[in-house]
């Protein structure tokens, strides 16, 4: 019976895919708590016994590198999601609630920037931002991170705001609210789940991005998260117990990130599909 309706297979699949997954992130974990000579000699060893040294050294480096990185990636990442979270949501209530001709068009327009690679439009952001002064800067970061995932939040609260009632909004109007007050007091606080979502998606997109930060901040502005791992591997040679401590501490922001944001996160995946 288990042969004929194939219930063995998925479960098998799904191993077979984590353990795939689960490789990298062994090598990860288990260098991490290892002394530095012996990963290019047992990469793949348990670490017996586990050391400290790789983190320690990596928190205390003169030159403060982790901390400069961490600190200018939460400010990137932050401010890129807040603004990226209200630009999208009132987009996309708009584009949901309005019936013109001229708002499918501007839909269409934004679903075709998805499609777009951003390393495709990074020259042409570098002149723009070097015309308006804004090279180098994370004014300049920040903009380029709306510019470019703004149709990715639009498109996850479009879809959500079609499956809330309008009768809640008109109920509204009539009672006196203007048109800001009912999106923020009565749309807004119901797209939790959506908002969750798109703020895990950006977070994690952005956090992790290492082109975009290393052309448009430069070596001489600041560095974030990523960049620093790639700061702290020279030419000649690299330290590996650093470059992995560094790996494993960059993770961990947007870990907790998206534990605290988990259950809002699959009502938002599924919100959006089953809704309007």
């Amino acid at each position: 019976m288990t042969t004929k309706d194939g219930s063995w297979l998925r479960p098998t699949v799904a191993i077979l895919a984590s353990a795939i997954f689960f490789v990298p992130l062994y090598y990860v974990l288990v260098n991490v708590f290892k002394p530095g000579d012996l990963i290019a000699q047992e990469p793949a060893s348990v670490p017996l016994p586990p050391t400290l040294t790789n983190i320690h050294a990596v928190l205390t480096r003169p030159d403060g590198l982790f901390w400069v990185s961490l600190a200018n990636s939460l400010l990137v990442t932050l401010l890129s999601i807040i603004v990226l979270t209200v630009l999208s949501a009132m987009l996309g209530h708009y584009l949901a609630r309005s019936d013109r001709r001229w708002t499918k068009v501007l839909a269409l327009i934004l679903l075709a920037g998805l499609m777009i690679p951003p390393q495709v439009i990074l020259i042409p952001v570098t002149e723009v931002l070097r015309l308006t002064g804004l090279m180098a800067t994370v004014q300049g970061l920040v903009l380029f991170n709306v510019g470019y995932y703004v149709p990715f939040g639009v498109f996850v609260f479009t879809g959500f705001i079609r499956g809330v009632p309008m009768e809640l909004e008109e109920a509204a109007l009539l009672d006196g609210a203007s048109r800001a007050q009912v999106f923020w007091r009565i749309v807004f606080p119901l797209l939790r789940p959506a908002t969750a979502s798109v703020l895990i998606f950006l977070g994690v997109w952005i956090w992790n991005d290492f082109i975009d930060p290393l052309i448009i901040l430069g070596p001489s502005q600041g560095t974030t998260i990523t960049t620093g791992i790639y700061r702290s591997i020279g030419q000649y040679q690299a330290d590996l117990g650093s470059v992995f401590a560094l790996m494993f501490l960059a993770t961990l922001p947007v870990l907790i990130f998206y534990l605290a944001l988990q259950k809002q996160f699959v009502k938002g995946l599924t919100g959006g599909a089953t809704k309007g």
